[in-house]
């Protein structure tokens, strides 16, 4: 199994109360110490624009600009967003922006993306919001623009939704092949069918039944499509928080509370938290989420992203399960 790390970006209210000039050097401080910490494969971000459970004026910084940042500051880790939202770049201008960040970085971009899903932010930035239909339809065509602009260096597109006539991408990422995709989401019918044509890896629910099945759709349209099931990397990610005891965690969970509930009614606070401390979560001691995790890898899911909300103020959870987690299951 191998590990990701989220960066705190503050779209879950979790850089509150740290000034805005510091919040950059916190963000940077946390890519150099997972670069430079061997147990992470890779860092992540979102890609949003406004926080949750609701919007606020608090700090929620954007994703590829984040990207840029840390493939200038790391070295070794790989960086990727989980996930872009396909419909809120234009997919080639995306794939142009992908492919120097992976040049910045010495090759170690990956691309999540997804079809989007946070109506409030569509609607504000003046996106519309479409139907699950349309934004599905957007996901596929744009992933082909894509592979077709990192693999070819120039791409013309027809599409339904997206028009491309000679659009020049050079240069082109420096990964053979181009940037791996992520396809993230377990829509059965299309975003799964979607992952079986073009995903190197995918990304979908951690709950254990869950990903289970999804894993089996997935292997059908791979069947259907002629596609080795085998060859696509299955991630999930996963809130943890972890402590020494069951009474650390509580208390790790109650500073959390008390902070953000400074900002956003308690009981959308509450709600956000509760997947926090879910079963399928990564919470617990150390070894209650080994025991978890384990499970996890029996199915078949070989890469676990991991976000601690309490990493922008106190490090000792990400540094417990790098400690002891992760050398069981690497």
């Amino acid at each position: 199994m191998r590990f990701g790390l989220f960066i705190p970006q503050g779209w879950r209210l979790d850089l509150v109360d740290i000034p805005v000039e510091e919040q950059w050097p916190v963000m940077r401080d946390l890519a150099l110490y997972a670069d430079a910490t061997e147990a992470w494969d890779s860092l992540w971000v979102y890609d949003h624009f406004h926080t949750v459970p609701v919007p606020t004026d608090e700090a929620t910084h954007e994703a590829w600009s984040l990207m840029a940042a840390y493939a200038a500051t790391t070295s070794r880790i790989r960086l990727g967003q989980m996930c872009t939202a396909m419909s809120y770049r234009n997919p080639v201008y995306l794939a142009k922006v992908a492919a120097t960040t992976d040049i910045i970085s010495g090759g170690r971009v990956q691309m999540g993306i997804g079809a989007g899903w946070y109506e409030h932010e569509w609607l504000a930035y003046g996106y519309g919001f479409p139907s699950a239909r349309e934004r599905l339809a957007r996901l596929d065509e744009g992933v082909q623009i894509m592979r077709d602009a990192w693999r070819d260096g120039r791409v013309t597109f027809e599409g339904r939704h997206y028009h491309v006539n000679g659009a020049i991408v050079q240069p082109k990422p420096l990964q053979d092949g181009g940037i791996p995709l992520w396809i993230a989401g377990g829509g059965e019918k299309v975003t799964l069918r979607i992952a079986a044509r073009f995903a190197q890896y995918t990304n979908f629910t951690c709950e254990p039944g869950g990903f289970k099945h999804k894993s089996q759709v997935l292997a059908d349209h791979c069947r259907e499509v002629g596609t080795d099931f085998g060859a696509i990397v299955r991630s999930a990610n996963f809130n943890a928080v972890i402590g020494e005891s069951e009474a650390d965690v509580r208390d790790r969970v109650a500073r959390l509370r008390a902070r953000q509930t400074t900002k956003v009614d308690a009981e959308a606070v509450d709600a956000m938290l509760n997947s926090v401390t879910a079963p399928e979560s990564a919470s617990g001691t150390p070894e209650q989420v080994v025991e978890k995790l384990k499970a996890m890898r029996d199915l078949g899911c070989e890469y676990a992203i991991l976000y601690f909300p309490e990493a922008a103020y106190d490090r000792s959870g990400i540094e417990l399960f790098a400690r002891e987690v992760i050398p069981a299951l690497s």
